[in-house]
């Protein structure tokens, strides 16, 4: 390892599926070591993880780094948002976390949208709409069907929030994870007691919401990992607002994030509050906004299908006037939590190649459909489209959003851009500089342009169709659910 310019920091992306570690050189944004290590999902009716799994996937990246992560002065944790982890007097978790993608809690977020206002109230208070994805149901859920473990749980977390939390020993979290929970008032930048006494949940069981730029503590002993006692924590925050500071994002710059789950957003002066609920009012991580929306089913689902047709990834054919709507999971967006996938359109003649292109531009239009009302009026429509994560270099994934978005799409060269916006928050604290500054500094949103084409309006206008016509389909019997 050559000798850095700077100090050193660790930033680290604790996902859905593993956990990453990157050590950064402070100064230019180099990456001098990293590491990853895996963590398990449960499968069936619910999405569960056992949040030691994320501490021991932590300390296994961390180890793979080596003497540098030794090396560190600040560290910060991005992490995949809305989890709910339940914790007794002791710290230890209560039961698995429920995740993001579990949607069990969809009839909770019904009677609690109902019971409080609605859903023009529910945007004005909290920013949002909350679906089966917002912890506030989850908590809902798990006092309805579980309500011994509601009763022993003494601190409820966000998965970041738990990291971060035995790393320093004091219950933090920040504004951009916090406005994904639903108790969270987007208008106040408060816990909303309302909403807290409605779902049985006392504010003393919340972290403290640490401000931007502001220390959440330091590395406390007996840790197992490789951090000095002092070590500087910042305050972490959700996977989107840590990959927004990843890019340094301005005002305006859309993003469309290919993962497990896709999501379209783009950094605004204005507090979002969407009563359709497709937007969700996220705050970001330095004090302005994050309007964002999401989709459950993205890079998994398209590849479930490939591997269902016996096809690589890549093996797209064009052609075909065949609709399929990939929504394994159920889906958010659009709001279809007991959904499943849709073909429609077969023939003959289809190729499976041309399914394989149907399950992509399938869960491309679900995002495409909220990009313009994530933006505002005065964004650029010609701006290029930052396309990142996992999917973000596939060749079949850039076509596809390139051909139905009919904008450039630019593919930023940096890798793990939600550790490297954790790498610059972390950076922010001994720099004084504002995260999204460092980010910039470290030019990490530089990359390929590919130029915009003809906007492809037949097929999206006949996925519009379908999902139009076969929503009995989608969701049946919603309302006796």
């Amino acid at each position: 390892m050559s000798a850095a310019e700077g100090p050193l920091v660790v930033g680290v992306d604790t996902s859905t599926q593993s956990t990453k570690a990157l050590v950064v050189d402070a100064a230019t944004g180099r990456v001098v070591a990293s590491g990853q290590a895996p963590h398990t999902v449960s499968t069936g009716a619910g999405r569960e993880s056992d949040p030691r799994q994320w501490w021991e996937a932590l300390c296994e990246a961390l180890h793979q780094c080596g003497d540098a992560a030794r090396e560190a002065a600040a560290v910060s944790i991005g992490g995949q948002q809305h989890g709910l982890v339940t914790l007794d007097a002791h710290g230890d978790p209560v039961r698995p976390a429920l995740l993001w993608n579990d949607v069990r809690s969809a009839p909770q977020a019904r009677r609690l949208v109902e019971e409080l206002g609605g859903p023009k109230a529910w945007a004005e208070r909290t920013g949002s709409v909350p679906s089966a994805s917002f912890t506030v149901t989850k908590w809902a859920w798990l006092t309805e069907h579980e309500p011994e473990a509601a009763r022993a749980a003494k601190a409820v977390r966000l998965p970041h929030d738990y990291l971060t939390e035995r790393l320093t020993g004091e219950g933090t979290t920040d504004r951009g994870d916090a406005s994904g929970t639903g108790w969270w008032a987007s208008g106040t930048e408060s816990y909303d007691e309302e909403t807290l006494a409605r779902v049985g949940l006392d504010p003393a069981l919340l972290p403290r919401v640490v401000r931007p730029g502001e220390v959440a503590g330091t590395v406390r002993d007996g840790h197992g990992l490789p951090f000095a006692k002092g070590t500087l924590v910042a305050a972490g925050t959700g996977d989107n607002a840590a990959a927004a500071l990843g890019l340094g994002l301005r005002p305006g710059m859309p993003v469309m994030s290919l993962g497990t789950s896709g999501t379209v957003y783009a950094v605004s002066r204005r507090r979002a509050a969407d009563p359709t609920g497709t937007v969700a009012g996220f705050a970001d991580a330095r004090g302005d906004w994050l309007p964002l929306a999401c989709t459950l089913n993205c890079t998994l689902a398209v590849d479930r299908v490939a591997a269902l047709l016996g096809l690589d990834r890549e093996a797209v054919e064009p052609g075909t006037d065949v609709t399929l709507l990939p929504y394994l999971d159920g889906e958010r967006t659009p709001n279809l939590p007991h959904s499943s996938g849709l073909l429609h359109g077969l023939r003959h003649d289809t190729t499976a190649g041309q399914l394989l292109q149907a399950a992509y531009d399938g869960a491309v239009h679900s995002l495409l459909g909220a990009l313009d009302l994530v933006l505002d009026d005065d964004a650029d429509p010609s701006a290029p489209l930052l396309l990142i994560g996992g999917g973000a270099r596939g060749a079949a994934w850039q076509q596809t959003v390139r051909r139905l978005s009919g904008r450039p799409v630019q593919t930023p060269e940096a890798r793990e851009l939600v550790a490297l916006g954790a790498a610059a928050q972390a950076a922010g604290l001994l720099t004084g500089e504002d995260a999204a500054a460092v980010a910039r500094r470290w030019n990490t949103a530089a990359g390929p342009v590919l130029d915009a084409v003809e906007r492809d309006e037949a097929t999206l206008t006949r996925i519009t169709g379908v999902l139009s016509d076969a929503a009995p389909l989608l969701e049946p019997n919603a309302d006796s659910r």
